[in-house]
C-alpha cells in the first residue's frame, strides 16, 4: 500500500469539476458524525455528494483522502492500513467510495472507528446490509439512503429555481393551492413527461442521447457486479434476474402472478423469491407487500420496476399502468410505508388508500372512504380526493 499514490489519485478525483446542484439528502445529513454512510442505486449521485462535501467542508485539502474501492490501486489493500497511515500523517477526513467492493469493509470500519480520531464517510450499493455485517457496524454508523431524483429535484435542475417539498398530508389536504402556486412557474405535465422518460438519474445532464445506454449499463452492472458480489449469486443465474426485469416492463401489475413469472424465468418460486429480494435490495425493483390482513388472501406481492425510466430502456412499449405505479411508489417510499390493498391499488401508512389511473379514473371502489384518493395522470390540477399524479413527485 502506497499512501502517496492514493493521495495523488485523491487529488485528481477532487480536482474534477463538481456539479453545483445538491441532492435533497445533502442538507439532511449531520456531517458532524464520526462514521456516516450513504447507500443507494448506481448513478444516483452518491460520489458527487461525497465530492461536494470534500469541496465545501472547512477541512484543509491535505487532510482529506478520497479513495474508491473499485480503483485498481485498491486491489488487495487493507482499509485499516490506509486509515492508519493517513491518520499518522495528520489526516482528518477519509472518504471511501464504492465500499461494497471491499469484502472486509465492515470489520475494517469498526476498527477504524474504535482506534482513530478520524471522520469516515463512505458510500455503497443499495444492497449493503449493515445490520447483518460483521463487526456490529450498524450501531456505529449512521447510514442514509439516496434514491433516484424526485420530480421536484428534476424541475429544480431544469429551471435553476428552488421548489418546496411537501409531506403527504400537506398534499392530501392542500393539493389545489399547492398546484396553483407551482403552475405559475412551470408547466407541470411537460416537466412530468420529460421526467418519466429521462429524469430519474442526474447523469442525464451529461448527454441526453447517451442516457438510455448509460441506464442499461447501470442495470447490468448492478446485477453482474453488485448483486453477484454482495449476495454470491451464481453468475450463470444472472440472466434470470434480467429476464424478470424484462417481464415487469411489459406486463400489467394485475396480470403478474407467481406461477406465470416462475415459469417464464424457468425456476421454482422459492428460488425466484430469493432473486426478487436481492433485486429489491439493489434498487432494481420494488416489492410492494400486502397490508395488514392481506396475507390471508394469499395474493402475490405486487412487483414493479424501481423507477419509470427503466421502462424506456428495457422494452419497446412499457405498460402505462406499471409506469404510473412505479412512479408513485418510487416517490412515496422515501418517507412513507406503502403496501398493496384489496380495494385500491395501494394503502399508505396503513391509512390512506390510493387508486392510480388516467384522467378519467373515477373513485368507484373507494366511494365512501374518507381516506380514499385517486392519483390521476394527465391532469394538471385536481379537486377534492382526485389529485394529479405528478404532484407526488414533490415529496422530497
Amino acid at each position: 500500500m502506497s499512501l502517496p499514490i492514493l493521495q495523488k489519485i485523491s487529488a485528481q478525483i477532487l480536482s474534477r469539476p463538481i456539479p453545483a446542484y445538491q441532492r435533497w439528502l445533502y442538507k439532511k445529513i449531520d456531517f458532524t458524525g464520526k462514521l456516516i454512510g450513504i447507500k443507494g442505486p448506481r448513478g444516483a449521485g452518491k460520489s458527487t455528494l461525497l465530492r461536494q462535501y470534500a469541496s465545501l467542508c472547512s477541512i484543509e485539502p491535505s487532510k482529506i483522502l478520497f479513495i474508491s474501492c473499485d480503483h485498481p490501486a485498491m486491489a488487495d489493500v487493507s482499509l485499516y492500513d490506509i486509515a492508519e497511515a493517513f491518520y499518522a500523517r495528520g489526516g482528518k477526513l477519509l472518504i471511501i467510495d464504492e465500499i461494497h467492493k471491499n469484502e472486509s469493509f465492515s470489520t475494517a470500519l469498526k476498527a477504524i472507528y474504535d482506534v482513530f480520531d478520524l471522520q469516515v464517510i463512505f458510500s455503497g450499493s443499495s444492497a449493503l446490509r449493515l445490520e447483518y455485517a460483521q463487526g456490529d457496524l450498524s450501531r456505529r454508523a449512521v447510514v442514509h439512503y439516496l434514491g433516484v431524483l424526485s420530480l421536484r429535484e428534476f424541475v429544480e435542475i431544469e429551471t435553476g429555481e428552488d421548489f418546496q417539498s411537501y409531506t403527504l398530508e400537506e398534499i392530501l389536504t392542500g393539493h389545489y393551492d399547492i398546484v396553483s402556486t407551482i403552475m405559475k412557474r412551470i408547466r407541470p405535465l411537460e416537466q412530468f413527461t420529460n421526467y418519466l422518460e429521462y429524469g430519474c438519474y442526474p447523469f442525464y445532464q451529461e448527454s441526453r442521447s447517451d442516457y438510455s445506454q448509460k441506464l442499461l449499463e447501470v442495470i447490468s452492472l448492478t446485477i453482474d457486479a453488485d448483486l453477484c458480489g454482495i449476495f454470491n449469486i451464481d453468475p450463470s443465474k444472472l440472466d434470470k434476474l434480467k429476464k424478470v426485469m424484462y417481464m415487469l416492463c411489459s406486463t400489467s401489475p394485475y396480470e403478474l402472478n407467481v406461477s406465470k413469472l416462475s415459469a417464464a424465468v424457468g425456476t421454482s418460486w422459492p428460488t425466484l423469491s430469493k432473486y426478487l429480494e436481492r433485486m429489491d435490495a439493489g434498487s432494481l425493483i420494488h416489492i410492494v407487500r400486502g397490508g395488514s390482513g392481506m396475507r390471508a388472501v394469499n395474493k402475490p406481492d405486487k412487483l414493479l420496476l424501481d423507477n419509470p425510466n427503466m421502462f424506456n430502456v428495457l422494452c419497446a412499449s412499457g405498460d402505462i399502468g406499471s409506469i404510473r405505479e412505479s412512479f408513485f411508489v418510487s416517490q412515496l417510499t422515501m418517507s412513507n410505508q406503502i403496501h398493496y390493498h384489496d380495494k385500491g391499488d395501494f394503502i399508505v401508512n396503513d391509512k390512506y388508500v390510493f387508486e392510480i389511473g388516467g384522467s378519467s379514473k373515477k373513485k368507484f371502489q373507494l366511494e365512501g372512504n374518507p381516506n380514499g384518493y385517486i392519483a390521476a395522470d394527465d391532469i394538471e390540477i385536481g379537486y377534492g380526493h382526485k389529485i394529479p399524479l405528478w404532484l407526488f413527485g414533490f415529496m422530497y
